[in-house]
């Protein structure tokens, strides 16, 4: 299960690399990246909506939301079954160039999809769409 996202530095706007964008700032190789992780006190994962980069909370784990699913994730069939149109989801990208998983970074070839949905006081919350890896 993907637990981190990283995000090229200059992928970010100029406006939005704030103080709180900054703690997020390691380096690859020679180049800055902005890591996002599902475990942090306040998870939070990069998503463009209407091609403008933003920061949605990462899903719903800490239980901010009484009426929102208490997970990071959601299976690709709901996604495409229609469960999340209940509650407005809508899909989204999530811009990444390396995904962590187990402990290990990997490359992003094909990019990251997720479902955004409001909670009840209407803040944009993000679940990453996942499937089972194929053997």
């Amino acid at each position: 299960m993907v637990t981190g996202v990283s995000l090229a530095w200059s992928f970010v706007p100029t406006e939005l690399k704030g103080h709180r964008l900054r703690r997020r700032v390691h380096h690859r190789d020679g180049k800055r990246e902005v890591w996002f992780f599902h475990d942090e006190r306040d998870p939070r994962l990069p998503i463009l909506r209407d091609g403008q980069l933003q920061f949605a909370r990462w899903g719903n784990s800490r239980g901010r939301s009484r009426h929102l699913p208490r997970t990071g994730w959601t299976w690709r069939s709901t996604a495409e079954s229609g469960y999340w149109s209940h509650v407005g989801g809508i899909l989204i990208d999530i811009p990444a160039n390396f995904v962590y998983d187990r402990g290990v970074w990997v490359h992003v070839r094909q990019g990251v999809r997720g479902i955004l949905v409001p909670d009840e006081r209407g803040l944009a919350v993000c679940y990453m769409i996942c499937e089972p890896a194929v053997r």
